[in-house]
């Protein structure tokens, strides 16, 4: 049994990285939130870098919404930027967060911007 909320998100964490895997074809998209902020990432695992990238931290509009409205935002500006890059379809990694609330909503908004996953 996991100690603390940090433990219990690691092994969720590793759990879903071993299913998961983003090559040149098709890159995983994951999210990483903190109480503030936000941020998206499409990574290459293959090549081991991220492609594209966006976060609230960066993004004026962003920064200064509440927490689900943030997090649209920022699902959109990332598929926009991936789409920009040649990116139509990743694999989406929600980083051992619950898929709900703030994660959810930042995947539904990529979703209506075009993304496929």
């Amino acid at each position: 049994m996991a100690k603390t909320k940090e433990s219990r998100r690691a092994r969720i964490k590793t759990a879903i990285r071993k299913k998961l895997r983003g090559n040149s074809e098709r890159p995983r998209l994951t999210v990483f939130r903190s109480n503030a902020d936000i941020y998206a990432q499409v990574i290459d695992d293959d090549q081991g870098r991220t492609l594209v990238s966006a976060g609230s931290l960066k993004d004026k509009a962003a920064h200064g919404a509440s927490g689900v409205e943030q997090a649209k935002l920022i699902g959109r500006a990332i598929a926009e930027k991936a789409k920009a890059a040649g990116i139509e379809r990743v694999v989406f990694d929600r980083n051992g967060y619950l898929y709900h609330g703030r994660v959810k909503a930042l995947a539904d908004a990529a979703r209506e911007a075009g993304l496929n996953f």
